[in-house]
């Protein structure tokens, strides 16, 4: 299990990110468009990095839902590897058997 400190914090990005989506892309779009003006798309640059380092989706960790694991992720099943083995061995993910030959 990973501490809880690093799956609260990794929820309040997921929260961050979801809030500030629409204003962040809304910027994006203004200061990547060609046809505006360089001081306008300046001035989105400048109120884009204004926001939350955290609302950034890029900040926001691939976390097993089940134990928090960070590494080993599935992004299907939204799980690590070693918590998809116990619960396919435990005959709770249906369709999945352990493989044997």
């Amino acid at each position: 299990m990973a501490k809880l400190g690093s799956i609260n914090r990794n929820n309040r990005r997921k929260a961050l990110v979801k809030k500030f989506a629409g204003k962040r892309a809304r910027l994006a779009a203004i200061a990547v468009d060609e046809n505006l003006p360089m001081d306008e798309r300046f001035a989105a640059r400048i109120k884009l990095a204004a926001l939350p380092r955290n609302s950034a989706p890029i900040r926001v960790r691939n976390r097993c839902e089940v134990t928090g694991r960070p590494r080993g992720f599935y992004r299907k099943l939204k799980m690590s590897r070693i918590a998809l083995r116990e619960l396919a061995s435990a005959g709770m993910i249906p369709g999945m058997l352990k493989s044997s030959w």
